[in-house]
């Protein structure tokens, strides 16, 4: 996945983030045609939506979850870097 663009994170995150809403709001409509109030259809879709989306949705968290790893792999070399520099230790600091 290392060749992937740097931009698919966002559009990623954004789509399993609406699949899972769509997934909540199925629940709940399905329920609330049963008869169920839909407060509670809202509730039961909720819990029943979240380990329900973790398992539909496995591909798309798994690349949600690999670019959010590159961007805090990114973060915290840049952070490596600055301590270093503050403290003296790059290899382009002159003394």
């Amino acid at each position: 996945m290392s060749d992937e663009k740097a931009g698919t994170l966002p559009r990623d995150l954004t789509l399993y983030l609406l699949a899972r809403f769509v997934l909540v709001g199925v629940i709940a409509w399905v329920l609330t045609l049963v008869g169920v109030p839909l407060l509670v259809a809202l509730l039961v879709g909720l819990v029943v939506g979240l380990p329900l989306g973790l398992l539909l949705f496995r591909p798309l968290n798994a690349r949600v979850t690999a670019g959010l790893a590159k961007r805090n792999e990114k973060r915290a070399r840049a952070r490596a870097e600055l301590r270093a520099q503050l403290r003296g230790d790059a290899p382009g600091s002159a003394e």
